[in-house]
């Protein structure tokens, strides 16, 4: 769902875990999730968390890059706001619509929705609550929305809905959608109609303080895990727990020795169960004893009862043998990441963001990395790193540009292969989105391509490209 903190107040909450009922599963067919025209190519959603609208600073635009076969370009695009026709909510100062973001075919119509965060949404004489919105997909694109059901519990500058994920929760057929946000965490339940939204929704119990939400099938049973990276007092790395369908409810499960604040779930070792790929990029300290300089991820592998919480899971940072650089403090090696197979070779690869790498006098000039899966699990081999130093890459690595504010591999050329997304949030002061087309032996810069601000047109603001939606 997605990725800049842009709230830091934090507090830590328990509550009690649920038993949900399953919902009748809606048989239509759903659409092909990111697709929002239904054309084929997938799209991308790019967060302009800061975009100024009229008069209203910061108060956040979604940019849709519509998919083709030569990939993505400036003059097929869209600017949705809370002003934009049909769209709930009205654009204000410090909103940040597009702080959150994540796609699915909600009313499986066929179209991939799009569902956004205002992290920073006052209600009524509440500031900063944070709001969610579903934009729904149609022929000519995205068009209209509707606002998901606003709790009443939450808290002023909680950041609710920072953190978005979807997936089929309770393995019914009908896409649902799970919202985080500093204490408050909430599960939608599918199907979702235009009129009613969705068919019921719930607060989630035993969760603490989490910005963010991953989601993908660990067990293979059909239905997705909901993955919690949670904040704690003394443990800067994160607690990492999750919810398991069991066909009657949810089965509360953690993992105590993992670590990391953003993740993504993909095979990585092609055997058929999802694995959890989890970024920790912040230094060891004194209060953090584990983890890399300079940062790390982790592959904590899934089965039939999900990741073992006893397997030592694949460790790689930039210290790792074969992969570029070296860990530094302040990198930010696995702030964000991504999964998709680029290569096409049927195992999910890992683009790992490290939006503070320095490239010489460059500081914060940003660098992706990207590694491959195999049926060994995930490999060094061949690791490749990408920034705008690199031959081919449009632009020049500068100071704060933050080449990997975010990251997505998606495939939007309708090849087969993941391409790679890149979010530079501080290009030239506004922030840009950068493209690089996968291929049979990777990445290629061949028809790289880098849109900013600028070049599509944007009203003034900061930090176009801090998020996209996976």
């Amino acid at each position: 769902m997605r990725k800049r903190t842009l709230l830091l107040a934090a507090t830590l909450t328990t509550g009690l875990l649920t038993a949900l009922p399953a919902a009748t599963a809606n048989a239509a067919t759903p659409g092909l999730s990111g697709d929002f025209n239904g054309d084929g190519y997938r799209d991308v959603a790019v967060g302009a968390v800061c975009t100024n609208v009229g008069s209203a600073s910061c108060a956040g635009a979604v940019v849709v890059l519509y998919g083709s076969s030569s990939g993505v370009s400036a003059t097929r695009k869209a600017v949705i706001t809370q002003n934009s026709t049909g769209v709930p909510g009205t654009a204000e100062s410090g909103d940040l619509f597009g702080s959150g973001l994540a796609t699915a075919d909600l009313d499986r119509d066929g179209y991939s929705d799009l569902v956004v965060g205002a992290s920073g949404e006052s209600i009524g004489d509440r500031d900063g609550v944070g709001s969610g919105t579903v934009l729904w997909g149609s022929k000519s694109g995205l068009s209209g929305g509707k606002g998901l059901p606003q709790p009443s519990t939450l808290a002023e500058w909680g950041g609710f809905s920072r953190g978005i994920a979807t997936g089929d929760f309770d393995g019914d057929g009908d896409m649902d959608v799970t919202l985080t946000g500093q204490d408050h965490t909430r599960l939608y339940l599918g199907p979702f109609t235009r009129t009613g939204g969705p068919l019921s929704h719930y607060r989630v119990g035993e969760v603490g303080t989490t910005y963010e939400a991953i989601a993908g099938d660990l067990t293979g049973d059909g239905a997705a895990e909901r993955v919690y990276p949670l904040g704690e007092d003394g443990d800067p790395g994160g607690r990492i727990d999750y919810y398991r369908w069991t066909g009657g409810g949810y089965k509360f499960i953690g993992l105590p020795e993992a670590d990391g604040s953003d993740g993504s779930i993909a095979d990585v070792n092609g055997d058929g169960y999802g694995d959890l790929v989890l970024g920790d990029a912040s230094d060891p300290g004194a209060e953090k004893p584990g983890g890399h300089k300079g940062g790390q991820i982790t592959v904590w592998y899934g089965g039939p009862n999900g990741p073992d919480p006893a397997q030592t899971p694949t460790a790689v940072h930039q210290d790792s043998a074969n992969v570029p650089g070296a860990g530094e403090t302040d990198d930010g090696f696995g702030t964000f990441l991504s999964t998709g197979d680029i290569n096409g070779d049927g195992f999910a690869d890992v683009a790992v963001a490290a939006p503070g790498e320095d490239l010489g006098a460059a500081l914060d000039a940003g660098s992706v990395t990207v590694l491959f899966g195999s049926a060994s699990g995930l490999s060094t081999s061949g690791a490749k790193s990408y920034s705008q130093d690199t031959a081919g890459v449009p632009g020049t690595a500068e100071t704060s540009d933050r080449f990997g504010s975010a990251v997505d591999l998606t495939d939007i050329t309708k090849d087969g292969r993941a391409d790679l997304v890149v979010g530079v949030d501080g290009e030239n002061g506004t922030g840009g989105v950068w493209t690089l087309r996968g291929s049979s032996t990777g990445l290629t810069t061949t028809g790289a391509q880098g849109l900013t601000a600028a070049a599509l047109s944007l009203p003034s603001g900061y930090y176009f490209g801090s998020v996209i939606a996976q």
